[in-house]
């Protein structure tokens, strides 16, 4: 897949008392983009889940604050995947504004995981496909 935009408006809740994004809130970001990228690629978390006994969980997360997002901004999460393994994929992802200005980089390790065994587990044929 190639790159995904989602657009994300900065709210009251996602700021501190200065009008400034809460650090954690960048999370929130990064994985509401990540999940509509999922979604738009026809994959569907829930059903996986239900059906297999299968979740895609973040194993590691390295992010990077730039530049301070404030209330009221439009941003943009934009989503890669960067590396694609049997059991594992990696996500880059960085939030921009309309204009280019980066505000924070991510770089998100993915583990496919059977909840079941409680172990790692190969990604689904469907899911790879759509990556590769």
């Amino acid at each position: 897949m190639k790159k995904f935009d989602w657009p994300v408006r900065v709210y009251y809740e996602d700021t501190d008392a200065g009008g400034v994004v809460y650090h954690a809130r960048y999370l929130a970001f990064y994985e509401r983009a990540r999940t509509e990228m999922l979604r738009q690629a026809n994959i569907n978390q829930q059903v996986l889940l239900e059906e297999s006994g299968v979740a895609f969980v973040v194993k590691k997360m390295s992010i990077d604050y730039i530049y301070p997002a404030r209330l009221d901004d439009l941003l943009i999460v934009n989503s890669v995947v960067d590396n694609v393994r049997r059991a594992s994929l990696v996500f880059k992802q960085k939030i921009t504004d309309q204009s280019g200005r980066l505000y924070s980089e991510a770089e998100v390790l993915i583990a496919c995981v059977d909840l079941n065994k409680k172990k790692p587990c190969v990604f689904p044929k469907t899911f790879i496909s759509e990556f590769l």
